[in-house]
């Protein structure tokens, strides 16, 4: 009974911090070209997470393009300098963290 009671226990945890970054995203204005599992303007994150899935490097990259923005990995329409719009270095880890966590 303990072990399944841990076990929720962690479920509500990972579920309640998902969220918290979904939220994260939406509040910084990235949902509005990106999905979680479907093409928008942007890729899918779920898309990102396999793109970069066991890239060692992957975080410090895509902190990066998420804070200066780019174009040419996913198509011609450029992703804006996020940092001029409000996001921090840090806001940008806690979501790569949670976009390469997606499956």
């Amino acid at each position: 009974m303990k072990y399944l009671v841990a076990a929720a226990a962690v479920g509500l945890l990972l579920s309640a911090n998902a969220q918290a970054d979904q939220a994260l995203a939406t509040a910084k204005g990235c949902m509005a070209c990106h999905d979680i599992g479907a093409k928008k303007v942007g890729p899918a994150y779920k898309e990102v997470a396999k793109k970069y899935h066991g890239d060692k490097g992957a975080e410090a990259k895509l902190v990066k393009k998420v804070l200066d923005g780019g174009s040419g990995v996913w198509g011609p329409v450029p992703m804006p300098a996020n940092k001029t719009m409000g996001v921090s270095e840090a806001d940008a880890k806690k979501l790569v963290t949670w976009i390469l966590s997606l499956k």
